[in-house]
Parts: structure tokens; sequence; C-alpha cells
């Protein structure tokens, strides 16, 4: 069974990009090819896709010869995907429901992660699955849209203006890099900003220290970036103490401390 262009999908159907949703549709099949190509070689391996809307990526995966499991919300792109699923025999699965409620490692088991995440439960998704105390995850590696803003954020080195409280979950545990920059253009419709690919594998996670207690010390710290780390940490039991006890000066600012030493802090915190 051959499928008709995306557009032509997007016609019969009768889908348009749900603001509420969070949507944005890319019809490009040569992008979506380099897209689903971030990860290296998908030839047999399992892929988890959220928001796959018309089903565009999904083909691309496919056509990288993955084995697809997706979850979609949105009832009215279902019949759409359901023809994905016809064409490419036993290697798609579609769940209906809310990324945000599914039992990941229970319903997926291990899985790379590709999305053209929907913008509304993006910076969500990615935190769910940089947290979480068992390492390495379920997933084996995360390939996934943003807005270039959130994107730059993920990958931003100390001491730019988008260090923060992203890039530190997304590097601490995990190596992240900028895959590609995407034009509003390619979307339909445009959405009113940049987008990007952001490319994250796992690494080894260091000893002795804490998802959780990571995760509210970075909270706290860059909560209040513009002020020095005695005023923003003075509520976190213990992470003034840490400071003097690992020579790091109190007069800082969150944005100026490496990831390493937000790791060595939140270890004297476990």
């Amino acid at each position: 069974m051959s499928l008709p262009p995306l557009r032509d999908v997007l016609a019969r159907h009768g889908l348009s990009a749900s603001k509420a949703l969070g949507q944005n549709f890319i019809l490009d099949e040569q992008l979506l090819d380099r897209i689903a190509a971030v990860p290296g070689s998908l030839a047999g391996e399992r892929v988890y896709e959220v928001g796959p809307g018309p089903g565009g990526l999904t083909r691309a995966l496919l056509r990288a010869g993955a084995e697809v499991v997706a979850v979609e919300r949105d009832r009215r792109c279902l019949a759409a995907l359901d023809e994905v699923a016809a064409a490419f025999s036993g290697r798609l699965r579609v769940i209906e429901g809310d990324a945000l409620a599914i039992e990941e490692a229970r319903e997926i088991g291990t899985a790379h992660i590709v999305a053209n995440l929907p913008y509304n439960i993006g910076t969500a998704l990615l935190v769910r699955w940089l947290g979480g105390e068992v390492w390495p995850p379920w997933w084996r590696s995360l390939t996934l849209m943003f807005q270039r803003e959130v994107a730059e954020r993920i990958v931003a080195p100390p001491g730019s203006d988008a260090y923060g409280r992203l890039a530190v979950l997304a590097r601490w545990r995990a190596s992240p890099r900028l895959a590609m920059k995407v034009n509003r253009a390619a979307f339909t419709p445009p959405p009113k900003v940049m987008s990007a690919v952001v490319h994250i594998v796992p690494k080894a996670q260091p000893e002795g220290v804490s998802a959780a207690t990571l995760e509210r010390l970075t909270g706290a710290a860059f909560g209040q970036r513009r002020k020095m780390l005695r005023s923003s940490l003075k509520g976190l039991s213990g992470a003034l103490e840490a400071l003097d006890r690992l020579g790091i000066d109190p007069a800082r600012r969150a944005e100026t401390l490496t990831v390493e030493e937000f790791v060595a802090i939140a270890r004297m915190l476990t």
C-alpha cells in the first residue's frame, strides 16, 4: 500500500494544527528523513514518538526501518495514522492518550525517543525523561524538536544567558547537542518562532548524587538567578555550608557555576 502526500492527507481528513494541543505539522519528507537519521541507524530498533499528528515523522521513522510506538491524544489524527500502520504492517502501534499519563518503561520498554514534541508539553516531558533515580533510563537516546530558544537552553554552556536548570539537568548524566536548526517555514502553519532538534545520549551517573536533590538545588539556584548564591540558596538546608566546604564563593551567581560544581554541591546535600 502506497501512501499519499502528507498535504493530501491533511486535506482529505480535514486536519489542521491545533494551537490548544501545541501542534505544528512538518510536510517536507526530506527534512523528516533527516530528523529520523539523527539518532543513527534505526533498522530493527524500537522508537517511541509523542504527538505524531498525521504521521509525517512516523513515516520517516518507519522508512528508516524502526518499529514505532506512537502516542496521540488528538482523535482527529487516528484515521491518518491507521493508514500509515496499514502501509507498514506490524511495525506501528498507536496508543490513544496523553503522553504525560503513559507509564513509559512498562508500556514502551527500551526505545529511542524521536518526536516533534507538542510545544505545550515538551519541556515537562524532557524534565521527566532526564529526571528520576533509575539510571541508565529506559530510553536509549532522545531526538526532540523544540522551539529554538528552548533547544538553546538545553545545550547552553555555563556563563551564557541561556544556561540554567535545563542545561544542568541535561548535562550531569547525559550528553546533549544541537543537531539541526529548522526554519519556521518548514511547518504548516508556520509558527512564530524558529525551531531546533536536540539529540541527547545518556552517560554514566556521577556516584553519590540524587536526581531529586540536584533538581531541588538547581530549582533554588536558578529560581532567583540574578541573586547571589548566598541569597538564592539560603532556604535550602545545608547548601551554604556545602559552598563553604567546597570553596565556592557565595557571592557568585548560579549561571557561573559549572555542571560539575552543581554536582559536587548536590553530593553534599544528598
